[in-house]
Order: C-alpha cells, then structure tokens, then sequence
C-alpha cells in the first residue's frame, strides 16, 4: 500500500508529529445522547454516525435544506486548520458536535455550528514508529457508538475516547507494531463490537493479516479473522509451495459495511507482496484470499462465502466499498458485459454492488449466497479479459501477467486506479450509484527474480494518463439496476470522493481543488468553490439546529499527489484544513 514515495517535505512533516506532545487535559463533559444499536442502523437525519454516514455505504444523506434551487447561495461558515500528515479524513457528527480524525491519531471534537474546539486527543507514538509503519499519519475514519468515540492506532493497538471529554477509556493491543501491520481507516461498530480490518506490510508476515473484533464497552477481544489460510485449512492448497510465513500482504484497509439483517460483514482485500505471480508459486494460483470480497458473520467472524474478482500482478487492490442495497436486478445487455444466465431479471435481490478495485469493473453480487450476478468495466482497463459469468472471477489477458524479471506491460488503469479509496455514493432516490474514477495506463515493469523484503511489490510504474484523453478525473452514474451508464461527465483534474442528498445534490471535490454540487439526474454543475488545496477528505453534511451544513476537507494524499502529477498545469495546494459550508 505505497503507491509513491513521499517528498522530502512530507515526510519530513510527519516525522515531526511522530514526536507530538501527549494528550491534552481533557475538557469538561459535554451532553450527548449515548448511540444506540438502532441509531446506527437509522441515523437522525442531522447526523452522520459512520463512515458513509450509514453502514451500508451510500453516502446518502436525507437532509434537503439544501437543495437545486438554493445551493448557489452556499456560503462557508467556518474553518479549521488540520493536523500535518496525509489528510483523507471524514467527519463524524452527533447532536450537533463533529469529531475529526486528524493524521497521525490525533482526534478532535468540534461545535458543528461556530468550529470552536471542544477537546483534544493526541495519541502518543513510541519514538521508533516510523522505522516499521511505512505512511502512520494516514487516519480516514471514527466509529461512534454509546459514549465512545473508536479508532485504530498506528502502534496497532485498539483504543476508545469518551466521547464528553475526550479521556482515553480504554485501548486493547492488536499487533506488535514492529511486525509491520498499519491502520489507514477507523473501525464499524456492529451489535456492539468494533470491528476493522488493516493493511499488513510484508514484514508482519500472514498473521498481521488478521480483520478484528472487540467489545465496544471493555475493548476486549471477540475474534481475530485472518486473511491468509495456514496449512490445513481451505485454500491453503491456492499458494502452492509457498511456506505460510512467506505468504504476505492480503491486507482489509477500507471499512466494511454491515447488513444488520443477516448479521453479515462485507469487506475486500488488497494484492500480495510481490505481485508478479511467477515469484511466488506461478501464475496460475489464486492466493487467496487476496483480491477478494468476504462475507463475514458478525457474531463470530467466519467467513460465510467469498468471491475472488482476479488474480493480481499490477497492485490493483480491491477493498473498497461495498454499497448494500435490495433491489430489482435487471442487467441491460448493451450496457452490461458480463451477466450470469441465472439471473431472474427483474427480481428483487439483496446485493452488494459498486467498484471494489482498481480496475474500475463494477461487481454486483448476491450477498446472501455471494454468486456472481453481473459485472460491467468503467474506465478503460485492458488486464481483465473476461468474467466468469458463473463465478464472477475475472481472467486475466495472458499478455499482461509478468514470466520473468525485466519485463514490461502497459496496463490501464494505472495502480492510481480506475477506482481508489475516494468513495463512490448511491441515491435510492435516483436509483443511480456515484464513482468517482481516474483514466489512467501505466508502464509497469517486474524488478526481481525472487520475492524479497527490501521490495514490496517488486514492480516499477511510470504513470500516463489514458491515451486519447486529456482528462483525468471522471464521474460516471451507473444504474444500480439495469447497469447502465445514465451520465458521465470528465475533467482534467483527478475526481475524489462523492455524496448525495435528497436535496437532489451530488457533492465532490478534486485534485486541482475545486469543490463542486452537480445535478444527480444530469451532472450539470450547480455550485463551484476553489479551496486552494487538492480535496482529499470525504464530504459529509449534518444539521443543528434545523440548519443544514456541508464539510469538506483538503491536504495532500498519496494518492492525490499521484494523479495531480499527471496534471502539471494545475498547481493546488496540499494544505490541511475543514470547511463548513450553508445557506445565508
């Protein structure tokens, strides 16, 4: 997960926050109402309790305050500069008080109304920790739930902040952080456990490989999943000769979301180190349960079923979100590529859908049953010859996988994605699901001969953007039912994270910093505003008060840094910081 290598001013900026004071004295009490199991699962519409605001992942709000006819009056309202370090944050907010996961484990609570600090949580390192976590400031998301906030620590420990007073109540150790495992991204809350997965750098070895659960009021541990199989157990036989200690890398570093109903978590996993197969045990293994979707049961943290989409030689991850949604599956054939023959076209089913990897193919599956129903590619991607229509497993073109040290292949997408972290929405209003994707190729090329340490992927990328374009970013609106594309609309700059409202809204930003509202139905843009810095946060809006605002953050993201490259001409900042916006 080190898709570029920092400049020296960044790297220098979190090294000095590795060294950050202890935490602030905490504040006096605040009121807020404990979070319920049943406020997660229906939120009030002034809040927003999870990541994507629900745990099903559609980064669908239902306030409309703000909506097509007034949204050209937005004013920002207030500021916030943010912490140093890889900005990717999204706001949690909870009777009026926002908390906000700053880099480098560095947490605030914030009134939602004037930006005034409420309190503090810094998070104290051990003074070696940059020598075995490669990128620790990156911290995306919080959990909420009772009087806790929740959150992952780069020293790999799972830990809860009163949520009043920002005092630590209780932190449990999941890892030895010298074993090189990394948290990117806060954990879900589900019945009362807090749950996440990590990335695992190769160092750590399978069992830094692990997704975990913890009780939510005494931070013990419920279960550890791990996502490489040991001898003996099912799929061990897909790494071949591979020892279980050198088997590495099948990292969970987004959130899974969670279907109450079932009692299911689902969440993707990334690619192995190295990535070129012929290192390991050739290229016609699967490694599992690398690039996969899991289906876990929440009480126990077995895996229910899985889906494996292809076998990697690239570095094109595939945990991201999986949008929950019941709906009538009828794929269009025109539109839609892959479709299984035993779909009932017209049904209604329980599926979980949207872009789960790099490649930019968007998957939808059965999540009761986890069988393939159909699949669809976005941007260009030249790697994926076909799905199984059967089992949804995407074959790989045999001109595209590495034999041999030395060799290059131009791949499109690039490991910048197709698809990334920056999170995709769906309206049930629409019925329309929201990617935000990038149309970049890369030349990429094997550097060894043998899996090593000293090389995580043991490939070199030299990134273009897509020929025959000189547009970056794109935002394309796919039928959740049909498949379809219903509007598309490209830019020169890269496109990060997406949400809609019912105030018939799309809200998104971008890497030359401009942060826009688009018509749902049509993608017309409604609303612009430069901020100055790539938009690298996912957006969120909450209300107090009957007033409904809109937050955003800025900075600098690995990611980000990678696709404004791509576009010289367009020099935005990467300065860390939180804008609210409303209505005069």
């Amino acid at each position: 997960m080190r898709p570029s290598p920092l400049t020296a001013t960044f790297a220098a900026l979190i090294a000095l926050q590795l060294h950050t004071a202890a935490a602030q004295p905490p504040a006096p009490a605040r009121t807020l109402r404990p979070v319920t199991e049943a406020m997660l699962a229906n939120p009030d519409p002034g809040d927003w309790l999870s990541w994507r605001r629900t745990r099903n992942h559609w980064g669908y709000s239902p306030l409309d305050q703000v909506s097509k006819r007034n949204v050209a009056q937005l004013r920002l309202v207030w500021t916030r500069p943010l912490n140093p370090g890889v900005q990717e944050g999204t706001p949690l907010v909870h009777d009026g008080v926002m908390f906000f996961p700053n880099p480098n484990d560095i947490t605030q609570a914030i009134d939602g109304v004037t930006g005034d600090l409420i309190w503090e949580y810094r998070r104290t390192y051990p003074e070696d920790l940059g020598d075995y976590i490669p990128f620790p400031a990156i911290n995306r998301s919080l959990a909420i739930f009772g009087n806790f906030i929740f959150d992952n620590g780069n020293d790999q420990y799972a830990y809860a902040i009163d949520a009043r007073t920002g005092k630590l109540a209780w932190e449990t150790k999941i890892l030895d952080y010298k074993h090189g495992a990394q948290h990117t991204a806060g954990p879900i809350v589900a019945k009362g456990k807090v749950i996440s997965g990590r990335g695992c750098e190769p160092e750590g070895g399978p069992e830094a490989c692990v997704i975990t659960a913890f009780d939510a009021q005494t931070g013990k541990e419920l279960w550890r999943t791990r996502t490489i199989p040991k001898p003996g157990e099912p799929g061990n036989e897909t790494w071949g000769n591979i020892p279980y200690e050198e088997r590495r890398h099948v990292g969970t570093w987004m959130v899974p979301s969670y279907d109450p109903d079932l009692n299911r978590l689902y969440i993707g996993t990334s690619v192995t180190s190295p990535a070129p197969k012929f290192m390991l045990a050739g290229n016609d293994k699967q490694y599992l349960y690398h690039n996969s979707t899991l289906a876990l049961d929440a009480d126990t943290g077995k895996i229910v079923w899985y889906l494996q989409h292809t076998v990697d030689h690239w570095d094109f991850d595939h945990p991201f979100e999986r949008m929950i949604v019941d709906t009538a599956v009828a794929p269009d054939p025109k539109s839609v590529k892959w479709i299984n023959p035993r779909v009932r076209t017209g049904q209604t089913y329980k599926v979980i859908t949207g872009i789960p990897g790099k490649t930019g193919i968007v998957y939808t599956i059965d999540r009761e049953t986890g069988q393939f129903l159909w699949a669809r590619p976005t941007v260009e991607q030249n790697v994926i010859e076909s799905v199984n229509t059967e089992s949804g497993f995407g074959n790989v073109a045999k001109e595209k996988m590495f034999t041999a040290p030395n060799q290059d292949v131009f791949a499109c997408p690039s490991a910048l994605g197709g698809k990334n972290f920056h999170s995709g929405a769906y309206s049930p209003v629409t019925k329309l699901m929201y990617f935000p994707l990038q149309n970049t190729c890369m030349t990429v090329t094997s550097t060894a001969a043998k899996p090593s340490l000293d090389d995580l992927y043991a490939i070199r990328m030299k990134n273009v953007i897509t020929p025959g374009t000189e547009n970056v970013g794109t935002i394309e609106a796919i039928s959740v039912e049909t498949g379809k594309t219903v509007w598309k609309r490209e830019q020169r700059a890269g496109q990060t994270s997406l949400m809609v409202t019912a105030g018939g809204l799309l809200f998104g930003g971008d890497t030359n910093g401009h942060f826009r509202a688009f018509d749902p139905e049509t993608g017309a843009v409604l609303w612009d505003v430069n901020l100055g810095s790539q938009i690298t946060g996912y957006p969120a809006t909450y209300a107090v008060n009957g007033k409904q605002y809109i937050a955003v953050s800025t900075g600098g993201s690995l990611n980000t840094f990678g696709l404004a490259s791509l576009t010289p001409d367009q020099r935005a900042g990467a300065q860390n910081a939180l804008y609210v916006f409303a209505l005069p």
